[in-house]
């Protein structure tokens, strides 16, 4: 039901938000878009060298978990998981995790684990190891956007150092999302990291060191338990300009960059030096996110207002020079939740804004904040500062860094409006609402709370057949909430897209963007 084929071009067709606070990490068995759509058709793999990664976001150590670019190259390249999604579906294939058998009433898992694998510092991976990373990841302090699902693991059978039984409270329909998503630690070495000083995991690639505002650096683990990478090393070069990191990957001072604006897209794809390549499977949404606490913003007609106020068609066409869909709903069309008559519910309506504005009375000035160093974020927020204006609503615009971005959205503390994109629409349906910063129904960057909410979400979240009639009804009580409530304002939908020159070679990633490495080389 999931699954789409995979369709890697040289020049892309969908946009990626340079404001994406969203992690781009990576996979084994997935396919290599990069490598199937370079120019150069050689077969002969080179061994060594350092492919470097330009991005403009720094380490966060105190949450490795939260998906953002810098701590996505460090789960990506240093850890493993239980198992992996390919890239183009929901078909969980093996990882740590070597086979798994699910009893019939959903509350126990059994996974068989590999046993030759080790951490980089040699020692044996075991089912304890994987207990800890599910307390580990469950705990809400390490911001882990799954934690919910971690939390319903209840009881822990690890008498087989090589298998683990997992006992949940109760069946979710996106437990196996979790196992694809979560790292699996050392927790002996969790002082570490915590602190950015070490990250010993199973990977294809061994963090080495990380120079704050500078660089991460890590080497290939030529041990590794799926083969010795080709590459010598990995190198995340912390660039926070998108136009400087361009001009880098242009001069040959970058190898790859983890996303691109629409029209560099365009430029580069036309170059036969470079690639620019859709990251299939991996879909994500430009939004306005609404503090629900924020002055004004508590008043549900004033953020239907916005919804309709908002021209989205000129944000794709003229912004993002046609790469994207519009769409109310984040859903991508693969997704049993996916509903195309609804995707239109916030078409571009002066005139209903007005009159929704009208009704509120008195409007505060809100503040709007977008992640500052794009072009085009830039001008998102420009043209929805001019579209509020015109129905009466006044905004000042804030541009923030993508860590205080990070910050606001996973504490709440938004002043108002802001402008970005989230993912793991291309999940199951249940993990966005119960998982997502912007969407989780216990606690949101939106903090929004309410009981009709959360009865939708805990139906969805229960769902182990998302084809049954059961499923469509459940799906559709949800977005009828999210549309109805509008604390999340969807823009339009895109895959993320990535740029390489076109010496770069076996290039995949996982379903939730990070980097795959492990096959990738350099040819010149």
């Amino acid at each position: 039901m999931f699954s789409r084929p995979v369709l890697p071009r040289r020049r892309s067709l969908l946009g990626a938000l340079a404001l994406s606070v969203v992690g781009v990490l990576g996979v084994a068995g997935c396919n290599s878009a990069v490598d199937q759509a370079g120019a150069d058709t050689r077969t002969e793999v080179t061994e060594g060298g350092v492919l470097r990664i330009g991005d403009g976001g720094d380490l966060t150590p105190a949450s490795l978990y939260s998906g953002a670019p810098a701590q996505a190259a460090i789960t990506g390249l240093v850890y493993d998981t239980l198992i992996r999604y390919p890239a183009d579906s929901l078909d969980p294939q093996p990882k740590l995790a070597t086979s798994w058998k699910v009893s019939d009433d959903k509350l126990s898992v059994h996974l068989a684990l590999r046993d030759d694998v080790t951490f980089h510092n040699g020692k044996p991976l075991t089912s304890a190891d994987v207990e800890s990373s599910i307390r580990t990841y469950a705990d809400p302090a390490r911001s882990g956007q799954l934690a919910r699902t971690a939390a319903l693991v209840a009881d822990f059978d690890t008498s087989d150092p090589h298998a683990i039984t997992l006992t949940l409270a109760r069946p979710a329909g996106n437990f196996f999302d979790l196992l694809d998503v979560m790292p699996i630690i050392d927790q002996d070495t969790l002082p570490d990291l915590d602190t950015g000083k070490g990250y010993n995991g199973t990977g294809a690639f061994r963090f080495v060191s990380w120079k704050p505002g500078a660089s991460i650096t890590f080497d290939a683990d030529k041990q590794y338990w799926g083969g010795a990478p080709h590459l010598d090393g990995v190198e995340y070069v912390i660039v926070p300009d998108a136009q400087t990191r361009v001009s880098q990957l242009r001069s040959g001072q970058l190898d790859l960059l983890l996303n691109i604006a629409p029209r560099d897209a365009d430029e580069l794809g036309s170059n036969p030096g470079f690639q620019v390549v859709d990251q299939t499977g991996v879909q994500r949404t430009a939004y306005i996110g609404a503090n629900v606490q924020a002055p004004g913003l508590s008043d549900v007609r004033l953020r239907q207002a916005i919804a309709h106020a908002v021209d989205r068609d000129r944000i794709v066409a003229d912004v993002y020079q046609g790469h994207g869909s519009v769409a109310s709903l984040p859903w991508p069309e693969y997704s049993p939740a996916f509903d195309a008559d609804l995707n239109g519910t916030y078409d571009h309506d002066a005139e209903k804004a007005e009159a929704l504005v009208a009704e509120v009375g008195s409007v505060p000035v809100i503040p709007v904040a977008y992640t500052a160093g794009s072009t085009e974020s830039e001008a998102v927020a420009q043209i929805l500062q001019a579209d509020l204006a015109a129905v009466g609503i006044e905004t000042t615009l804030q541009p923030q860094d993508q860590a205080t971005t990070l910050k606001n959205l996973i504490g709440g503390t938004y002043g108002g409006l802001w402008i970005t994109e989230h993912t793991f629409a291309q999940y199951t349906p249940a993990t966005l609402p119960t998982s997502a910063y912007v969407y989780n129904a216990n606690k949101n960057a939106s903090n929004f709370s309410n009981a009709e909410y959360k009865a939708a979400v805990e139906k969805v979240w229960g769902i182990t057949d998302p084809s049954s009639t059961d499923a469509e009804d459940a799906y559709r009580a949800l977005n009828a909430e999210l549309l109805d409530n509008a604390f999340v304002i969807g823009l339009f939908n895109h895959e993320n897209e990535l740029a390489t020159s076109a010496d770069v070679h076996g290039v995949g990633w996982t379903k939730k963007g990070e980097l795959d490495l492990s096959n990738a080389y350099l040819a010149g």
